[in-house]
């Protein structure tokens, strides 16, 4: 991956090529990287990015992203109304703030908080990596804050996580100077255990992620499990270690499909979750939301009290300036479709994707790694002994056809393991993933005239 955007000398004067109609004129010169000299109408600059748009995939077909694809028209409505409204104005946006904490105090029910401290604590962010990482930094501060209390040193603080965790954990671990346990993964754990969790906890150690819904392959680690065993190891007399909740996909499904899971805030030592609205939250991008356990878990530290534009707010985001129409959206979303709502979409999701993962396991050339057991996604590989073509072909030949399936290899320790993952989203329906599975089905008999593999792993989508 290139480390900037920096475009080579040669390219510098490229200019765009211009339909002479759209411009009423011959001879229309724009440059691609830099200021045009002149104005241009606003129907010709439009259609100009119209037509530079028309080159990306088809949303809808992206079976890539966790990112939501459809809304409703009267949520579209809603988030162009918005668009002009900066979140943390709220001075003079009071009604938006108002929404937003509407917002965190349903997901602070949805996932069970202790009401007994009276309102919610938590709030929106751009998406789930932001809001992971104030869950980090939250860890951190209590872990410093209780050791410097007794005289014990706080430098060199860890975080135990799976290698599977999404690389916003490395960014965190990176950026605010925490030491990332990685625990590797091994033939038959995709995922965290408990055992493996609390093997790597020590006197540093700020905090566990427990992933709900992994990006890999859809799975959810064991959050109960793992405060069973840290629980044990406290009472033990080793440390006393919390549990962030990484549910960035995970949170708005468990809760609808899999209530007597216990995960959230049921369980004493989950101290804060992370989810992304953008993502099963079902609303467009960006918004994702954190929620603290109480007021105890967010240290003060990490509170700010602005005065801006009239007013004194308290902010805790990394962000400042960010719209608030997504958050509008997610409000929208939390009132049209209601616990009811939820459930059945989420269900309907779930239920298409599971029967793509039976119609792809039935094809006989695939393996099946999960069958969206719990978020609607699913990871398969081929078969040993299919030598033809790899994962990689695979996702070539179903981009011929506008499917945007990714290949990857596992982490570290499985990444001899390649594999496909379907995410499947609100508005993708049954007839659409009968078609995929069609056209995979076609591919697989062009792929079997080949000879040999002829894609590589740095020739297609990567995780």
């Amino acid at each position: 991956m290139p480390l900037s955007h920096r475009v080579p000398v040669d390219d510098r004067d490229a200019q765009l090529e211009v339909n002479p109609m759209y411009a009423g004129i011959a001879d229309v010169g724009i440059p691609r990287y830099e200021l045009p000299r002149g104005e241009l109408p606003p129907s010709l600059a439009a259609q100009i990015v119209r037509d530079e748009l028309m080159l990306d995939g088809n949303a809808r077909l992206n079976l890539a992203t966790f990112v939501t694809t459809w809304m409703e028209p009267d949520a579209a409505a809603l988030l162009a109304e918005c668009a002009d409204k900066n979140m943390v104005d709220r001075d003079e946006y009071p009604q938006t703030a108002e929404i937003e904490r509407r917002c965190v105090n349903i997901l602070a029910r949805m996932w069970n908080a202790p009401e007994e401290g009276g309102a919610a604590v938590g709030c929106s962010t751009t998406g789930s990596s932001e809001a992971a990482m104030l869950g980090g930094l939250s860890l951190k501060w209590r872990w410093r804050a209780g050791r410097g209390a007794v005289g014990l040193p706080t430098d060199r603080p860890n975080i135990v996580m799976g290698a599977n965790v999404q690389v916003c954990w490395d960014k965190f671990c990176r950026y605010f100077d925490v030491e990332p346990r990685l625990v590797p993964l091994a033939r038959g754990r995709r995922h965290l255990t408990a055992t493996e969790a609390v093997h790597h906890c020590d006197e540093r150690t700020i905090g566990v992620v427990g992933v709900l819904g992994s990006t890999f392959d859809g799975s959810y680690e064991p959050i109960a499990e793992m405060a069973r065993e840290l629980d044990a190891l406290a009472a033990s007399g080793g440390p006393d270690v919390p549990i962030h909740v990484d549910a960035a996909s995970g949170g708005f499904v468990a809760p609808f499909l899999d209530p007597d899971l216990h995960w959230d805030f049921r369980l004493a030592r989950v101290a804060s979750i992370n989810a992304s609205g953008h993502k099963y939250g079902l609303v467009y991008p960006g918004v994702g939301w954190i929620v603290w356990r109480d007021e105890a878990a967010l240290p003060r530290d990490l509170v700010f009290s602005v005065d801006y534009l009239g007013g004194s707010e308290a902010t805790f985001a990394l962000n400042f300036s960010r719209p608030g129409a997504p958050i509008v959206a997610q409000y929208y979303n939390f009132l049209r479709l209601g616990r009811d709502g939820y459930e059945r979409v989420q269900r309907a999701t779930r239920d298409v994707a599971r029967r793509i993962a039976s119609g792809i396991g039935a094809l006989g050339p695939f393996e099946l790694l999960t069958h969206a057991e719990h978020i609607p996604v699913f990871a398969f590989r081929v078969r040993d002994d299919v030598t033809r073509y790899s994962v990689y072909d695979v996702s070539r030949a179903l981009r011929e056809r506008g499917w945007l399936v990714p290949a990857y290899p596992l982490p570290p320790a499985l990444g001899d393991v390649h594999v496909l993952r379907v995410v499947v989203r609100n508005g993708f329906s049954a007839d659409l993933g009968d078609q995929l599975v069609t056209d995979l089905r076609h591919a697989v008999t062009e792929l079997e005239r080949q000879a040999a593999p002829l894609s590589e792993p740095d020739a297609a989508f990567h995780h």
